[in-house]
């Protein structure tokens, strides 16, 4: 054989055995886990591992005491896994606490002691927007509580409180009275002063019904449903500065939810609470277990350009969207459902819910317009607009069929100078104060006809 063949052949040899020593190391490496993320929160809360791979994962619910276990295939323990027991919450609804080791050579074990009996799901999701694989724990409570009752209750607990304070002020008044009544004169009468007879006592007339007892113009409650766009896995737009859309949402929608409840027979509910993740059909079906009114959705717009400013409001619409605008904003805040991670198995489950949702009606539409035409008014009155009308798109958090519902932009965060105002928390209170006055006129000029469910 020549010399420069057999060279050439032990080469290629030494190469191919570097390729088998250095490929078995890098299966044997597995998946890494670039992050780990957990978001709590009274209706459920989620774990999640991002990889570099997919991950496969099974899990096993255990009594006495109750916990999870969960064993995860193809990994090795890293600092990142081990920051998962710092992440726990004292105020976690679920989680007592966790634990994490290498269970196998090739098998990590999470085990969660669980504070109730939850409902989990597991499920994988690929690589989406600044996210590489994940892999997702729901916890879920076994029982589901009634928000509609929730939101009862809550009234009924306001209205009395609210007549405990008018019957505090009411009898710190009559004491004042009283007691300047029973004060001793600083000087006595003179001898020449007449004696009057005592006058005839009566018995008090008694006191007005508080105002929050009063009967209402309107017979029954008014229930506005207010979602706070994105949240958890979805920060949804972010400013220039890092501003994330979903903290600011949260915050006027809080502030809403306030001016909301301090209008006589009016009661709001938020669609999430905090820092966590709602699909898009979970948001809406929570406004139709309430069976509310009105649901208005809030969020901060972006866009490519930096230029674009103004407030925006939209309605559903039956066909195309009225901007191409419009339609370029509708399909980025459908893809939260993508981003924040939805189990695909309920998602083919709710099929039937998906259809019922898109046959969306022409009178939802209509009254639609009607308050996003007072809300669109109010919000000018503190700050420019992008649009003098309400447009229309094929939002998904707008399809309940039986619930009016509006998409507020609330403005351009991917604008600096609009970015800059939604920081500020006294805009978040002069944008509640727009949207409740809005809501409030067209219910004036709308009144909602008897439910059939009576509250």
């Amino acid at each position: 054989m020549d010399p420069i063949d057999r060279k050439r052949r032990d080469w290629m040899r030494h190469a191919g055995a570097c390729t088998l020593v250095f490929g078995a190391q890098s299966i044997a490496q597995g998946a890494t886990i670039v992050a780990v993320r957990m978001w709590p929160a009274a209706e459920y809360t989620r774990i999640t591992l991002e990889s570099d791979t997919r991950l496969a994962a099974r899990h096993l619910l255990v009594d006495n005491p109750p916990r999870l276990v969960i064993d995860i295939d193809d990994l090795e323990l890293n600092a990142a896994l081990r920051e998962m027991v710092g992440q726990v919450r004292a105020d976690d609804p679920f989680i007592d606490g966790l634990r994490v080791a290498q269970y196998q050579p090739r098998t990590v074990r999470l085990v969660i002691d669980l504070k109730q009996s939850i409902k989990p799901q597991l499920f994988t999701l690929d690589p989406v927007a600044a996210y590489r694989f994940r892999l997702v724990f729901d916890l879920y409570p076994t029982q589901e509580s009634d928000p509609l009752l929730a939101l009862v209750r809550e009234k009924a607990a306001a209205e009395q409180q609210a007549a405990r304070a008018v019957q505090d002020a009411l009898g710190e008044f009559i004491g004042r009275i009283d007691g300047a009544g029973r004060t001793l004169p600083r000087t006595l009468p003179g001898p020449q002063a007449p004696v009057r007879p005592p006058a005839p006592t009566t018995t008090p007339a008694p006191p007005p019904p508080p105002p929050a007892l009063a009967k209402s113009r309107i017979d029954r409650l008014i229930i506005v449903a207010i979602d706070p766009g994105h949240g958890g896995e979805d920060p949804g737009a972010i400013g220039p500065t890092g501003l994330q859309e979903k903290y600011v949402v949260l915050s006027v929608a809080r502030r809403l939810r306030e001016r909301i409840n301090d209008l006589p027979g009016m009661r709001a509910m938020l669609t999430r609470d905090g820092d966590f993740f709602v699909p898009l059909g979970e948001r809406v079906r929570k406004a139709r277990r309430v069976q509310a009114d009105l649901m208005v959705s809030v969020h901060a717009d972006a866009f490519m350009l930096p230029q674009a400013r103004g407030a925006s409001v939209f309605a559903l619409s039956e066909g195309g969207a009225t901007s191409s605008a419009a339609r370029w904003m509708a399909r980025r805040e459908n893809a939260a459902d993508a981003v924040g991670g939805v189990n695909a198995r309920l998602a083919r489950d709710a099929t039937v819910l998906k259809a019922m949702l898109d046959m969306s009606t022409s009178a939802q539409i209509r009254d639609s317009l009607k308050v996003g035409r007072e809300v669109l008014g109010q919000i000018g009155r503190i700050g420019a607009l992008h649009k003098p009308r309400v447009e229309q798109a094929s939002f998904a958090v707008l399809k309940a069929p039986d619930i009016p519902s509006i998409l507020v932009e609330t403005a351009f965060i991917s604008n600096p100078r609009e970015e800059a105002r939604l920081r500020d928390v006294s805009y978040h209170d002069r944008l509640a104060d727009a949207l409740a006055e809005g809501v409030r006129r067209h219910f004036v000029r709308n009144p909602p006809l008897p439910r059939s469910r009576q509250l």
